[in-house]
């Protein structure tokens, strides 16, 4: 059996940083609707730390399958947007698709982890504005799609860091390029053997990377594209002035919920999103979450009830096997935007903290002492939590690593207590797995 087909090859005007599922769920599909309404934009997507996805499609001819996973179905639909695969420590070829008049996008999926400093992708993006600036390529916008807010405001920023201040590059990319800002949303679970199997006996192919992602989709965008875009509005994105307040209700709502799940779902030795849902301890606290971080979103309660009735329904379906431990992976660069901000924003309008919003940092600190952890930036915290007397001390340890500056408003509403309470009352719960916490606690 041959690969999924190809219809086209387009030219390429994408370059895209991040060669992953997410990406090609999202950002590739929405250029293949812009494609099949009219449209000839290919993508030249690269690789972030691993060339392992580059090597697997460019041995298909960079196309793939999307599997559409609805609570009752899948659709099966072979995706060719993608014109070329790259590894990404391609250095020259990086530099030659950026240096490429023809290319007027550059998008991005390299995860929250990506934006800290020292991370490489800036540089990556500076190397190839670089070429670009010396080739006299001209104008470009840089489309951030990862869950930060303000990413495009924060991309620029780690960028323009790099360059020297008051350099022609520094001028260059101020004047010719745009950082737009975006909200993505897509539940995209990794890919199993399991779903490679279900291509090949449903369709007739042999595919060994299709992705599986939900039906529902969502891409709102506030920027310029000096250089044209594809028309992603024929995949139903919409372009906004202002980005912030879907944002803040994606973050505060599904990606918030998301982390509660994971943290308290792994504890209670729960594999997926829906199964963790489905615990009645954990939905009753992911609900108490969801009426603690609406008050703080800028859209009526209509808005906000018709968002979550539609994250309910998706969270249920268990068709979509959205392991937790994908989900919880690199906490410690999630909590910030996800939880800390909406807890600030409580704390500014005199509302005090939320139970579960301490909840899911007591258990994400419960988390880090249990071989599941992921979250490289976190390991010395691990260490010192395994090391802490009391919950107390692991209270203080968890709200200084998360929020370092000793005047930030979290360090100031005295939260140690009523966290330290969230901890220890997680210790002493038989039913979870984070006995591992417990063990020398004397909370």
């Amino acid at each position: 059996m041959s690969g999924p087909p190809r219809r086209h090859r387009h030219p390429v005007r994408v370059a895209h940083l991040g060669l992953g599922a997410f990406h090609r769920s999202h950002q590739a599909w929405y250029t293949q609707a812009a494609n099949d309404a009219g449209g000839g934009w290919g993508i030249a997507a690269f690789t972030g730390r691993s060339p392992e996805a580059a090597r697997v499609l460019a041995a298909q001819d960079a196309v793939y399958t999307l599997v559409e996973r609805g609570p009752a179905a899948d659709a099966f639909t072979p995706v060719d947007a993608l014109s070329r695969v790259h590894d990404g420590a391609d250095a020259d070829a990086w530099r030659g698709t950026l240096a490429d008049p023809e290319v007027a996008v550059l998008t991005l999926t390299i995860t929250e982890a990506g934006y800290r400093p020292g991370s490489a992708a800036p540089a990556r993006i500076l190397d190839g504005l670089r070429a670009r600036s010396a080739a006299g390529a001209g104008a470009l916008a840089v489309v951030s799609c990862d869950n930060l807010p303000h990413n495009g405001r924060v991309l620029r920023d780690a960028v323009l860091a790099l360059a020297d201040p008051g350099s022609d590059l520094a001028a260059w990319v101020e004047e010719n390029v745009s950082f737009v800002s975006t909200m993505v949303d897509r539940i995209t679970p990794a890919t199993t053997d399991a779903d490679r199997l279900a291509v090949r006996q449903s369709v007739g192919w042999d595919d060994a990377a299709p992705v599986v992602t939900e039906p529902f989709t969502e891409w709102v965008l506030a920027g310029r594209f000096p250089a044209g875009r594809p028309a992603w509005e024929a995949g139903g994105a919409r372009f906004v002035d202002d980005v912030e307040p879907f944002e803040r209700r994606k973050l505060w709502l599904l990606n918030a919920g998301h982390s509660l799940l994971a943290y308290h779902g792994l504890l209670r030795g729960l594999p997926t999103v829906a199964a963790a849902l489905a615990d009645a301890a954990v939905r009753d606290e992911l609900e108490r979450l969801w009426a603690e971080q609406r008050t703080e979103l800028p859209f009526d309660a209509p808005a906000v009830d018709a968002a979550l009735a539609a994250l309910r329904a998706r969270f249920a379906n268990a068709r979509i096997e959205h392991r937790l431990a994908q989900v919880a992976a690199d906490g410690s660069q999630k909590l910030g935007p996800r939880i800390l901000d909406p807890l600030r924003s409580r704390l500014a309008a005199g509302r005090g903290p939320g139970e579960a919003q301490l909840g899911v940092l007591a258990a994400w600190a419960a988390h880090l002492t249990t071989p599941e952890r992921r979250d490289p930036a976190a390991d010395a915290l691990a260490e010192r939590l395994r090391d802490a007397r009391d919950a107390a001390e692991r209270a203080s340890l968890v709200l200084s690593a998360l929020a370092p500056d000793p005047s930030d408003p979290l360090r100031a509403a005295g939260l140690v207590d009523p966290l330290a309470r969230r901890i220890a009352a997680l210790s002493a719960t038989p039913s979870s797995s984070h006995r591992h916490l417990a063990s020398g606690a004397t909370a």
